[in-house]
């Protein structure tokens, strides 16, 4: 201990020291030393039934790196290991430390997680570009102030936060992350001491599923404990130093919420769920302001003000006890209120301790009752033959609503009646299980309204959309359900395989011209948000097409949405990694030119890219800052993002070419077998992280499009082949090669801010696959061509994206996000060798005679355990 002390003392460096080295200085200094360090305490602890594995790790870690580098595959690495080092260990004590294996790594995982966190303002420049300092001082310098402010009264950012399953952290590890990062910042070791035995013997594995519900909870954790106060800070910066402290109208920066109203895919979602989580974020806001209310009565001591204070202190006392005690009709009466007593303050009391009214003021003008916009969301297959069913419900109930034949009719003609349709559905007469759940979804949006306010809940996201009827049938429920009056609620369609995208402009001109819809849309301001689904897209089309198409698709949806003089929104189905649409999305945003709508930055942040990118006060104040920089600054400074003709063939043809070639390796005969059998695919269903099941289709065989995205993404990146983030591009750049046309790419680089950014996110992905993991697969008789044509395409895609950027190494210019992929790596090393270990005995025993059940399962354990530490290093691919 007396060691660690001392090399402590070398990191003890100032932040004015620290920000004018490299980054990757101090990455080294802050993140990667300090691992060191704290990564020996933790390996000496001593925890229950773990006695000796602290030592024997950093064996079977260096017995890993250097039988890879001989050829070694995992069975005979693991072999090898307890061969020189365990021989005496009878095969269940061989089990035994695998386990523990698994359970360290798990954890040291964290302890680098929280070590990165406690570093982040120093390894990253708090006002420096792309923050709104920066964004301030350059329109302050070039006369565009006055601009500025302009571009910020009409610009949004919505972060949505998705219960999607890619963060196996539970809550009480999350609460240790924090604990354990503000220790790291002050350097207490005694406190890091006892928090790593803490994290030694805290649990990891969930023993039964999440409920909607408790998904709610874990992200609410966020928004009370981190959103509340990083939202309010920035907002407060906006209002201070740009706006000279005068009210905005604009938010500029809100919350969108999936957990409890995601019901695709999810049966376990209800109306009651959807209310029961609406309640708790109404409850958990109140909770806030009252703190605040709080704080600011032992300031506001003076005369005329303390007792109205404290008649607010009471009136929000209730409401968090009870939330209903409050309802949103004295939303008003409340701000303005707390804006009286403002004004008092000001008059009376030299403006003592105004900027902390303000500050709750802006908060109260973000978070309203409601604090996140609670969005539906359901696919459009599932309202088809919910809405079918109604219809037909409603017509052996004698309802004249619908004509008898209506459900044989034309889509045009179907479209026609519910433009018109009157009157209003009483939902007692289904017995339908379906039928209810949608229809009492709908009323719930409703109550919602009127206890939170509108912004609570106003917003149907409808996946899978495909055709302007599916719009229309949600348009119709919701007006004979609950909205007769007046359609407080926006409909917004999903689009996201290759040819829902290429036909999304079509869909919308259908809708634009619908006299009805088009009414809708003038009463909502014109405005029409439109969301496009990056996972699925490249499951559907691979890498390159899939975000090109959609390019493409934003580009026409914006054109014939201005023809119509409608704002179009673009809602971005983002995940974490570059496969599913994340990887550099600031820099994405930076990238889209004038032929696609801006004015507002939509996206979805899911599992660990909340904790990684939103999880502190300082990193979700600086991403905060990060997109709304990516969506003014190229405005700002009159960036000219257009691509040439010339470009334009050249991106075209690269995403056919990765298209077709991603096409073809997809219908493979062996694609699904090596899925099924040689990858951890059937596992995720097993991690209880989630409440959806894993799997759309009830089908007890492999159906492509029964695979939803997260666990298909995933499981490439166990294999650490990453199959989706780079498949089809390296032969799309090797035709322009071949063809002596590879100058054309190199233009292509140069000129697209877009194109660069998909090449950077390609190569995060190449950066984390590791085909020696896997290597001995080309052996198998069944699967070794099948795992030739991955790797092939691996090399082609490193040597040619190396050749088109000029790096020697991948994400050369990204040093430290280089380094800290490196460092993950190399921590689950040892998790992925015991992974594909394990897979490679349960192969071996499925194929045996007699089958031992017994022995399959606890391989089959070892499989699911090994999933959650792999997942959670990969946190920093967003």
């Amino acid at each position: 201990m007396a060691v660690c002390k001392q090399s402590l003392v070398f990191l003890r460096v100032t932040k004015k020291q620290m920000s004018t080295q490299p980054k990757l200085t101090r990455f080294n200094q802050n993140v990667l030393s300090k691992y060191q360090i704290y990564n020996s305490i933790f390996m000496t602890l001593p925890f229950d039934s773990i006695t000796k594995t602290g030592v024997l790790l950093p064996l079977f870690h260096e017995t890993c790196q250097k039988g890879f580098e001989n050829g070694d595959n995992p069975t005979k690495i693991v072999t090898d290991f307890f061969h020189k080092y365990q021989a005496r260990r009878s095969s269940e004590s061989q089990i035994s430390l695998l386990f523990r294996f698994i359970q360290y790594i798990e954890r040291q995982v964290v302890l680098f997680d929280a070590i990165e966190d406690a570093a982040f303002p120093i390894v990253n420049n708090m006002d420096g570009i792309g923050t709104l300092r920066s964004l301030k001082e350059s329109a302050t310098s070039t006369n565009k102030k006055e601009q500025l402010k302009q571009y910020l009264e009409e610009f949004k950012v919505r972060i949505v936060l998705t219960a999607h399953p890619t963060q196996f952290y539970p809550g009480s590890v999350l609460g240790i992350i924090t604990d354990l990062s503000k220790a790291i910042k002050k350097n207490n070791l005694l406190e890091i001491n006892d928090l790593l035995a803490q994290l030694g013997k805290t649990p990891f594995f969930k023993h039964k599923k999440p409920t909607p519900y408790d998904e709610a909870v874990s992200l609410i954790w966020y928004l009370e404990n981190v959103f509340y106060k990083s939202f309010g800070s920035v907002y407060d910066y906006i209002q201070q130093n740009i706006f000279d402290g005068k009210p905005i109208a604009n938010d500029i920066i809100n919350i969108g919420f999936w957990p409890g109203g995601d019901r695709d895919g999810n049966p376990f979602v209800t109306s009651e769920t959807t209310l029961k989580v609406a309640r708790r974020l109404k409850e958990t806001i109140l909770k806030n302001y009252y703190k605040d209310i709080r704080s600011l009565k032992r300031k506001l001591t003076f005369t005329g003000v303390e007792d109205r204070i404290s008649g607010i202190e009471k009136q929000l006392y209730d409401a968090v006890l009870d939330p209903s005690a409050i309802s949103y009709a004295s939303f008003d009466t409340f701000v303005s209120e707390l804006k009286s007593i403002k004004e008092i303050v000001i008059a009376e009391h030299q403006s003592l301790y105004v900027n902390e009214l303000n500050s709750l003021l802006n908060k109260i003008h973000l978070f309203g009752f409601h604090f996140a916009m609670l969005d539906i969301r359901q696919d459009s297959r599932a309202h088809d033959s919910v809405f079918s069913t109604m219809v037909e419900g409603l017509i052996e109930n004698g309802s004249e609503i619908f004509p008898k034949n209506y459900n044989s009719l034309s889509e045009k003609e179907q479209i026609a009646i519910l433009s018109k349709v009157e009157g209003a559905v009483d939902i007692s007469l289904f017995q339908d299980e379906e039928v209810l759940k949608t229809l009492e979804t709908i009323k719930a949006i409703k109550t919602i309204q009127e206890s939170n306010g509108e912004r609570a809940a106003n917003r149907y996201i409808i996946s899978n959309n495909q055709t302007a009827l599916n719009v229309m049938q949600l348009f119709a429920m919701l007006k004979l359900i609950a909205f007769q009056e007046k359609m407080t609620v926006d409909i917004g369609p999903l689009f996201e395989t290759i040819t829902d995208l290429e036909n999304a402009h079509l869909v919308m001109e259908e809708l634009y011209t619908n006299p009805t819809y088009s009414a809708h849309l003038k009463q909502r301001g014109n405005k029409q948000t439109i969301m496009l689904g990056f996972s699925d897209g490249t499951k559907d089309g691979g890498y390159l097409m899939a975000n090109w198409a959609i390019f493409k698709a934003k580009e026409k949806l914006t054109e014939v949405s201005r023809k119509y003089d409608v704002t179009v929104i673009f809602f971005d189905g983002r995940g974490g990694p570059p496969a599913r649409g994340g990887g550099k999305t600031h820099q994405f945003y930076a990238s889209l030119g004038p032929t696609i709508e801006d004015k507002e930055v939509q996206l979805t942040i899911q599992g660990q890219t909340i904790s990684s990118n939103f999880g502190t006060l300082d990193s979700s104040q600086y991403n905060l800052e990060q997109l709304i920089s990516s969506g003014i600054a190229n405005r700002l400074n009159e960036t000219n993002l257009s691509m040439s003709k010339a470009s334009l063939e050249v991106m075209d043809s690269l995403a056919t070419i990765s298209y077709e070639t991603y096409a073809a390796f997809k219908s493979h005969p062996m694609f699904l077998p090596y899925l099924e059998r040689m990858s951890t695919l059937k596992y995720y269903a097993k991690t209880n992280i989630g409440s959806r099941p894993s799997k759309r289709g009830k089908s007890d065989t492999l159906v492509f499009s029964d695979l939803r995205a997260i666990p298909f993404v995933g499981s490439w990146s166990q294999l650490k082949q990453n199959v989706p983030g780079f498949f089809g591009v390296g032969t799309a750049l090797k035709h322009f090669e071949d063809k002596g046309q590879f100058d054309k790419v190199v233009s292509l680089y140069s000129e697209s801010s877009f194109f660069k950014t998909l090449i950077e996110n390609s190569m995060m992905s190449l950066s984390k696959s590791f085909f020696d993991l896997t290597k001995y697969m080309a052996e198998d008789a069944e699967f070794g061509s099948f795992w030739n044509i991955i790797y092939t395409e691996y090399k082609t895609t490193k040597r040619l994206l190396l050749k088109l950027t000029g790096y020697s190494v991948l994400m050369e210019n990204e040093q430290a996000g280089k380094a800290s992929i490196d460092v993950r790596e190399s921590i689950v090393l040892p998790l992925l060798t015991i992974q594909q270990f394990a897979l490679k005995k349960i192969q071996e025993l499925e194929k045996a005679p007699v089958r031992d059940e017994e022995q399959i399962k606890i391989y089959e354990k070892i499989v699911t355990r090994s999933l959650f530490g792999n997942i959670n290093a990969s946190r920093n691919s967003a």
